[in-house]
This record gives C-alpha cells, structure tokens and sequence, in this order.
C-alpha cells in the first residue's frame, strides 16, 4: 500500500512539472485588469473643464442676454450636451443644463460633430408677413390684352397656408364687336379703367424650400364704368426664393364676375399672368 501511494505520488508530480513547462511556453494573454471581457461597449463622454481663473458664469442659453444659472470655479468639469457657434450647452447636474462660452474652458475631445447645424434648404416661414409689387398682364373676357400692376399682403398662418390681401389695377380696351340688343345689332368697343380687389387663401404646395409651388383661391370685386361687381378668383403659382426673404413670384389667376346691364349682362372670364417680387418681414 506504501508503494502504491508513492507511486501515485510520483505520478502527480510528474503531471505538475509538464503543466508548468506548457504554461511557461504558451502563456495566457495579458488583458488589462480593468478590462470586463462581457461588458457593454460605452462611448467616450465629451467634457470640457473651465480654464478660466476666478469665476465663469455659466448662463441659461448660448448668449450674454440669457440669465446666469450658476458661477464655477477654474477646474470644474461639464458633460456636453451639444454646441452652437461659440457656446456649450452643458449638463450641470441630473435636471438642470446651462451655457458655457468656449473663451472660459477647453475640451477635452473635438466637439465639432456636436455643432448644430440647420438644413439651408428649409426655413419656417410661420408668423412672417408677405409684401408683393407685381405687374403682368390681363385678358378682360379673354378679348382684350392690357397691362395690369399690382400689390398683395400676405401672413403666414401656417408652412402650408397663407391669408392674403391683393389689389390691381388695368385699363382695359375691348376691340370692335357686335353686339345683339333689343334695338337690333350694333358694333361697339369698350375702353375703361378698372380696379380689383381680393382675398385669399394660399396653400403652399413645398412649403420651406427654396422653390415654393402653390395653388390660391378666393373672392373679391372689381369696380369698372361706375359699377362694382362681384369676383371670384382661383389660380397657380410659385415662389422662388433668391434669398431667404426674397423671392421672384409668378402667377397665373382667372377672375370670374358678371358685367353689363339688364339683358347685356354676361359672364366673363379674365386671365391674369403676373411677375412679381415678393419680401418677407
């Protein structure tokens, strides 16, 4: 029995010393000892610390008009949050955010994907008035072809819906034609001043682009050799804007009203074609 345990003994042994010479020629790699193999992968938090000696005034928006929210000393350090032009929108605790100049503090990594950056291709047009000086031409019952000049005001409720206020003013000459009566045929031509007058409502088709289609609709009247008769207009459009409060505007509207006295009376159909500039306040 003696001999049997020495001898399991040597066994032992022997196993011990080849797994030591195995581990010394194949050792096991070197991982960093904060290192959790199985943990999730976290990315790096962007700070800044403030440089500035004395106190920096950290305020409640990216401006020196904005209230102050806190004043810190040099060494302190900020999580952030995002960036705009010259100022750092920071995390100050679990609930409150403020801003810090960059002038005050230096970052740690490059902010730049941080940097807020609007699409120049769109802008919110809501709460902005519209002034328009146009001129063009007009078509009195689709016979006559005169020039015709204009204004319109208009406010934008909403991106897609415009209020808008519109006046013009034309002479109008009819050629030659004949006329039936109750004193039989006769040829007569028309030359008269009239002015027009409406309001619409404007639904902007691409509203916040560059190019701005839009269709418009709307009542009114027009006043022409003493009378004053009442409109209907419907039309198309589009604004194109040069900059982002000017645009050149072209139109095309029909004017529907009835002219003429007692049994002459008719309906008309009057084109408008107009080209215009168009400023936003």
């Amino acid at each position: 029995m003696y001999r049997s345990a020495t001898k399991w003994a040597s066994v032992c042994l022997a196993l011990a010393i080849f797994a030591g010479n195995s581990a010394a020629q194949n050792p096991a790699p070197d991982f960093p000892k904060d290192t959790e193999l199985n943990g999730p992968h976290v990315l790096t938090e962007k700070k800044v610390r403030l440089s500035n000696d004395g106190n920096n005034v950290v305020r409640s928006g990216p401006g020196d008009t904005f209230a102050i929210v806190g004043v810190y000393s040099k060494g302190s350090e900020f999580l952030v949050i995002a960036k705009r032009d010259e100022w750092y929108n920071v995390r100050l605790s679990d609930t409150n955010t403020g801003w810090i100049h960059s002038s005050l503090c230096e970052e740690f990594d490059d902010m730049s994907d941080l940097e807020f950056r609007p699409n120049p291709r769109l802008f919110s047009r809501v709460g902005c008035f519209a002034l328009t000086a146009y001129a063009g031409g007009y078509a009195f019952d689709r016979k006559s072809n005169s020039l015709v000049f204009g204004g319109r005001v208009g406010y934008y409720l909403f991106e897609f819906i415009e209020v808008e206020g519109s006046a013009g003013f034309t002479h109008v000459v009819r050629p030659a034609e004949i006329v039936e009566s109750l004193f039989g045929l006769t040829l007569e031509e028309e030359e008269f001043y009239m002015l027009y007058y409406a309001m619409n409502l404007t639904w902007k088709i691409l509203p916040g682009r560059q190019l701005v289609p839009f269709a418009t609709g709307g009542a009114g009247s027009s006043i022409m050799q003493g009378e004053t008769e009442t409109s209907l207009n419907y039309g198309i459009g589009a604004d194109f804007f040069v900059k982002k409060s000017t645009a050149v505007r072209f139109e095309f509207r029909n004017y529907l009203f009835d002219s003429g006295v007692s049994e002459t009376r008719r309906d008309n159909l009057n084109f408008e074609f107009s080209v215009g500039v168009t400023y936003l306040l």
